[in-house]
């Protein structure tokens, strides 16, 4: 399994750079952040520094979206960050939320989710594609790779994904729900000719780690992902329905749909943010599902669940007061028992 982290691009920029630089310090594989142009500042720019001050992780957006940047402009910097630091960028995308929803617009539809993922890999990775009646290609480009990992939930969604993606981001740590929707990713690809193994498949949700009689220190500090994630939930069942009975005869799970009943709306001022006043409708059940808690013991446990049903990334969103002791601890002590074993002499 690998492991990466989500980070935000407060000001000072420098500030990013530096939790990066010790996320790879610590063995971690990836860094990602958040991608919402007006709440934090521009994380291309940002990016440029961190494969400039790192040798190792692989950087990338979770999530950018179709609507806020035209396609092009996005291939294009993937691109030239490959031909300047060696192909090591990620393009997570996904219908978009607080980028969009700030600027009163709607998430994209899963169309130009689907349209986008191809022109964005195919101009990133050095070949053509026609856009708007015009076959496009940057002259420029002669070693960029890109892989772009779709980030859904929603039945349409994950049969897109399993579609067109090269990965798939599931940003929630719950074991039952992440195998139905890891199930279904697969199974449309099967169903599209696709090899599902070929599928990456990512899982991202905060984890904290400390002693049973911190946890309600540690629900309340990452309450604020219940209520991120109810955002896109709320959006499920106000399409298909709390029984999903419009999903094509798929289920959604319950777990998933219940919690959000107590919602009574969203302030995207605070998006992301721990102590946020609009995440008291997430349940402590809800928190302890999603997110990760506890001692390194149960991360481990936690990890291992996930590795077994196909799990091979887990991102750790690091939105709470202890962002640099979460790191050490994953790198010291749960990344080493989770990672494949080798032995120097068989």
């Amino acid at each position: 399994m690998d492991f990466g982290v989500v980070l935000q691009t407060n000001p000072p920029a420098w500030r990013t750079v530096g939790l990066a630089k010790q996320a790879e310090e610590h063995g971690f594989d990836y860094v990602w952040t958040f991608d919402s142009h007006l709440l934090w500042q521009e994380p291309y720019v940002i990016y440029s520094a961190i494969l400039a001050e790192t040798r190792r992780v692989i950087v990338g957006p979770m999530v950018t979206n179709p609507s806020t940047r035209d396609w092009t402009v996005t291939a294009s910097v993937f691109a030239t960050l490959n031909e300047m630091y060696g192909n090591r960028t990620v393009c997570g995308i996904g219908r978009g939320d607080s980028a969009v929803r700030v600027l009163n617009d709607k998430p994209a539809t899963l169309k130009d989710v689907r349209d986008a993922t191809h022109v964005i890999r195919e101009l990133a990775n050095c070949r053509s594609v026609e856009v708007n009646g015009a076959t496009l290609q940057f002259p420029w480009a002669r070693t960029s790779e890109l892989e772009v990992w779709v980030a859904a939930y929603g039945p349409l969604a994950l049969k897109t994904t399993g579609e067109v993606g090269d990965g798939y981001i599931l940003q929630l740590a719950d074991v039952d729900i992440a195998r139905w929707m890891i199930g279904a990713v697969r199974q449309a690809a099967e169903e599209a000719g696709r090899d599902p193994d070929a599928i990456t498949f990512c899982v991202a949700a905060p984890a904290y780690v400390g002693s049973e009689d911190q946890l309600e220190h540690m629900r309340d500090q990452c309450r604020w992902f219940g209520g991120m994630v109810g955002n896109h939930v709320a959006d499920i069942v106000a399409r298909y329905g709390k029984d999903g009975e419009d999903a094509g005869g798929t289920a959604i799970p319950q777990a998933l749909t219940d919690y959000i009943a107590g919602r009574e709306g969203y302030d995207y001022n605070q998006h992301g943010q721990a102590g946020n006043t609009h995440a008291a409708f997430v349940p402590d059940e809800i928190v302890d599902r999603f997110c990760i808690l506890g001692t390194p013991e149960q991360h481990v446990a936690r990890l291992e669940e996930l590795r077994a049903i196909g799990v091979d990334q887990f991102a750790v969103y690091l939105q709470h007061d202890n962002k640099e002791e979460t790191m050490r601890v994953y790198g010291e002590s749960i990344i080493p028992q989770v990672r494949d074993h080798v032995t120097a002499k068989a």
